[in-house]
């Protein structure tokens, strides 16, 4: 996964104000002589509309990397929802004033992603209403506010932390929004217990980096941050009594958008050309295929195999599974030692690369990728994420964090840990997370000169990208054409396949949990430890999950099409590269630039 906080998920608590000291983001079709008067009026449409985002959005403008405001946070009181949806509609009924038609086809693409992100923070202020209902939105920019502003270098150390303390100053105001905005009746269970056990995580952030280096400053900003963190100490102790004393026992919500708001959502947060219909059908067949392809690699591995289940041609359920779980079992074996998770990753990161190089599968990037520990509050969930820079932030690292395992786990936790993350599971991770995939995408992307695609880029494009490429990986031999790397990398399509269906199983269906853990740990062949975190995850999210296996979708679909039009001309390499080059869009619209077909 991409390790940053996206834009789109602070937008809808925007307000309205522009600063003529906006940094300039004309898209690329501008930038060129001879611009249309429509291209021109939408490239200062764009500006304002990102100067509108960052002022009023200091905690996602700080992680997009413009630092005007890293001392401010943002107005999450309804007087600062209420400007967020008013600014939005201002800038919506702008847009609406504008050609598109007779826009540069990139400023089309532009245009569409900027409709879309509107349409969105309109509907979500007005419709789905989660700062009423989702206290996570609080936690979230609270934890955020003091993470961004000390997880990179982007400035010197004692500039960042007296940014740091007037932000530390503010969080009680989040806090007081919180109790203010959330209706106990509306909050999901879920949602309170998830939350009230968060809470005090915002007092680990400021130990982990505030408080070793308080000795940066000079004292009068010393004493000014001690007094902020004790200040901050009390009103965390006070949300947590009224998390544990009036939200978590009241807290009557549901879970469940149901299927009208989740259709709505899907559609602008994936902004595919697939509904949910579709992604449902596509997940399932899948799922079929998949199993299928998976028993066919049982069926070679096991082969004369001591004690190796019955593989007939034609197989009952019971008999799949069984040689699948056999077959699995052989992966399994070949784990990392407890103490060598990290160093296995930074080897598989350095194999996988070579292969690129020597396959010639597409350009790498020209600096490398730090890998890094990852930070301890955030371990023991994943092995390994991808951290880049916010799209301002020039001339900055990209980290491949990767997780030691935690000390204080017992034998049987390790162990089901290292079963799912696996010698050839780490390769599968240093894939996705490193290359050819987040940092490839990442530093091929950020060569695109649109500001306002890149603070918008299309998380269904960058997580397609990365799932994309473990099948491509494996297409092309990777470990010497290995079919037990082929099998894990197929289980771990699965889980991508399995959270599509998930999502709408849970929020449209109305799936129990005894049927989520059917799914993942049955069908997906998921650890059940995992498969538990999933299911918490379904609840508290909607319409993410399926991002992996429909922006995998539709890469597969545009290489294909693409493959199609240029037949023995095709070029596995140049295709690469040129999918890369449009900065990330949904994916939709990076295939009608590819084929020069209408953008819609």
């Amino acid at each position: 996964m991409r390790k940053h906080l996206l834009a789109a998920a602070l937008l809808a608590s925007l307000a309205g104000c522009q600063n003529s000291d906006a940094p300039s983001s004309p898209s690329a079709t501008t930038e060129q002589a001879g611009q249309s008067q429509a291209d021109a009026q939408f490239a200062e449409l764009s500006k304002k509309a990102l100067d509108t985002w960052m002022q009023l959005s200091p905690v996602s403008a700080t992680q997009i990397g413009d630092h005007r405001y890293d001392a401010e946070l943002d107005d999450l009181s309804a007087a600062g929802q209420q400007k967020g949806l008013e600014a939005s509609k201002a800038l919506l009924a702008e847009l609406d004033r504008i050609d598109t038609s007779k826009l540069g086809r990139e400023n089309q693409v532009d245009a569409a992603i900027l409709r879309n992100q509107l349409q969105s923070d309109i509907w979500g202020n007005e419709t789905l209403q989660s700062w009423q209902w989702d206290p996570q939105v609080y936690t979230g920019l609270a934890g955020s506010a003091i993470y961004g502003l000390m997880a990179r270098e982007f400035a010197p150390l004692p500039e960042r932390l007296k940014s740091a303390t007037a932000r530390i100053e503010k969080i009680p105001q989040i806090f007081a929004a919180a109790r203010a905005n959330l209706d106990p009746a509306r909050v999901p269970k879920i949602h309170a217990e998830t939350v009230a056990k968060q809470n005090r995580g915002i007092l680990s952030l400021v130990e982990t980096f505030i408080v070793p280096n308080i000795g940066q400053l000079e004292a009068a900003d010393q004493e000014r941050l001690k007094a902020a963190i004790a200040t901050l100490t009390t009103a965390v102790e006070e949300q947590q009594t009224w998390l544990d004393k009036t939200l978590v026992p009241n807290a009557k919500g549901e879970f469940r958008i149901g299927a009208e708001k989740y259709d709505q959502k899907l559609k602008f947060s994936l902004n595919s050309s697939l509904s949910r219909a579709e992604i449902g059908e596509r997940a399932r067949a899948e799922l079929t295929r998949v199993r299928k392809d998976m028993y066919g690699i049982a069926q070679v591995v096991l082969k004369d195999k001591p004690g190796a289940p019955e593989m007939p041609a034609d197989p009952t359920d019971e008999q799949q599974q069984k040689a699948i779980e056999a077959a699995l079992e052989l992966a399994y074996a070949d784990k990392p030692a407890r103490d060598k998770v990290v160093d296995d990753a930074k080897a598989a990161l350095d194999q996988s690369t070579e292969f690129v190089r020597t396959h010639d599968l597409v350009t790498l990037p020209d600096a490398p990728v730090d890998i890094i520990l990852m930070p301890e509050f955030q371990r023991g969930v994943a092995v390994a994420y991808c951290d880049s820079p916010g799209p301002l932030d020039k001339n900055l690292k990209t980290f491949y964090a990767v997780s030691p395992i935690p000390e204080d786990w017992n034998d049987k936790q390790v162990d089901s840990f290292l079963r799912e993350y696996n010698s050839r599971m780490i390769h599968l991770l240093s894939i996705h997370e490193g290359t050819p995939g987040h940092y490839l995408e990442g530093w091929h992307s950020g060569k695109f000169p649109s500001t306002l695609r890149a603070v918008l880029r299309s998380g269904l494009f960058a997580e397609g990208w990365a799932v994309y490429t473990e099948r491509m990986m494996q297409e092309q031999g990777y470990l010497d054409s290995d079919p037990l790397f082929h099998l894990v990398q197929l289980k771990f399509y699965l889980r991508t396949i399995a959270n599509a269906i998930l999502d709408q199983g849970v929020h449209v269906d109305n799936w129990s949990r005894e049927q989520a853990m059917q799914l993942m740990t049955h069908d997906a062949f998921q650890q059940e430890s995992e498969a538990a975190g999933k299911w918490v995850r379904a609840q508290l999210t909607s319409a993410q999950l399926p991002t992996y296996f429909v922006g995998a979708q539709e890469h597969f679909d545009t290489r294909k099409a693409v493959q199609d039009k240029l037949g023995a001309d095709f070029k596995l390499k140049a295709y690469h590269d040129q999918i890369l080059s449009y900065g990330a869009p949904p994916v939709r619209f990076a295939r009608q630039l590819m084929l020069d077909q209408p953008i819609e």
